[in-house]
């Protein structure tokens, strides 16, 4: 066994050293170009990295481990950036904006992905990362996403085109939404609630909330920004219950394509398959999903115990460090997804899908305005 586990170890180390040299580049070109995230210069890095022939079979394993297992890490990390008292301090009108948000967003880009004809994946993660938290969400959700038939598109390529698809209108959104706020006369509350609520990515809304508050004193200007960034983690939360509710979802959706693409196969036989029958039981909630919320349970008890970290502690070195962390292994893991595209399918579905982010982001921004006009 022992053996056996070093071997597998090894098989590991060309794909996992080839994804974390990716992710280091991506850092490296992230800070020549800010508005860029590091997750998507990873899925490019990616992309570019498979399609001409730098990905070879001997990485293959080390590809696969570091798009599922150190992705499931990172997701998992991400609950030490949410506090539950930070988030009970926003107030009942905060917290239902951000819900008619996320399920404006989620629902609508669904019903209309479907109505253009977008493949199911690629909707379903692009509502995702528009609804909740831009491609850290898109990398949660595409662990329980299943691919239903052989017109739907693969995993991979699906990630992609939505990472591509959220970073794009997430910094249109945080060059344009802090210019109308001021044009629409919102207050600093409403402004902050705003841009955290309808903005894709935390560290857009982070640039946002500080763009918004350049013309205001050093004092006003950090309340806009720590309300958006309160605002925006209390979105990122509901990606545990949106993982929780949409996996076995999408596993009982694909075991009956499954049963009835056996019926079309096999129309002689009097009694089908039962759904699940010979596959095993999704859990009810995936493991990493219990991790996340284990952290983020953790992370509260240690602001209750502690109170919030303060700039310069060790509390605060050591959430920054593991937030570092945390996004790091998401972009080895986004440059493994990039990996494995096929840029024939991405070239093929990639404006339709494109128009679909657009659709989502617009429906994110007006939803969450409404909301912020009544409920703020």
């Amino acid at each position: 066994m022992g053996k056996e586990a070093v071997s597998k170890f090894k098989s590991l180390i060309p794909g996992l050293g080839v994804m974390v040299i990716i992710a280091a580049i991506s850092y490296g070109l992230n800070m020549f170009v800010p508005l860029l995230s590091p997750m998507l210069i990873a899925i490019i890095l990616g992309v570019l990295a498979r399609n001409v022939g730098l990905i070879t079979n001997g990485m293959e394993m080390g590809t696969k481990f570091s798009a599922k297992t150190v992705l499931r890490f990172g997701v998992v990390l991400l609950g030490l950036k949410l506090s539950l008292p930070q988030i009970a301090k926003l107030g009942w009108g905060t917290v239902g904006v951000i819900l008619i948000t996320v399920s404006c967003t989620f629902l609508l880009t669904l019903l209309i992905g479907k109505l253009m004809k977008v493949p199911h994946t690629t909707t379903l993660l692009t509502a995702t990362g528009t609804s909740i938290c831009g491609a850290a969400a898109v990398a949660g959700l595409s662990a329980v996403t299943r691919r239903r038939g052989p017109r739907d598109e693969d995993i991979d390529d699906a990630a992609a085109t939505a990472v591509a698809s959220v970073t794009v209108f997430g910094t249109i959104g945080l060059l344009l939404f802090p210019f109308l706020a001021g044009v629409i006369g919102l207050s600093l509350a409403q402004t902050g609630v705003w841009i955290g609520s309808a903005i894709h990515e935390v560290g857009q809304v982070v640039a946002a909330g500080g763009i918004a508050g350049q013309e205001l004193s050093p004092e006003k200007a950090e309340q806009v920004l720590n309300i958006a960034t309160v605002t925006k983690l209390g979105r990122v939360a509901l990606l545990a219950v949106l993982v929780a509710v949409v996996g076995p979802f999408e596993q009982r959706a694909y075991e009956r394509v499954q049963v009835l693409r056996e019926l079309a196969e096999h129309p002689d036989e009097a009694q089908p398959h039962a759904p699940g029958k010979h596959t095993p039981k999704p859990p009810v909630m995936p493991l990493f999903v219990a991790g996340f919320l284990a952290l983020v349970i953790v992370r509260s008890l240690l602001d209750l115990a502690l109170g919030a970290p303060v700039a310069g502690s060790s509390y605060a070195l050591s959430i920054h460090v593991a937030d570092r962390l945390s996004t790091f292994l998401l972009t080895i893991a986004m440059g493994a997804m990039g990996a494995g595209v096929n840029l024939k399918t991405i070239a093929q579905t990639g404006l339709k899908s494109l128009g679909l982010g657009f659709i989502a982001a617009t429906i994110a921004g007006l939803a969450s305005l409404a909301a912020v006009c009544v409920l703020v």
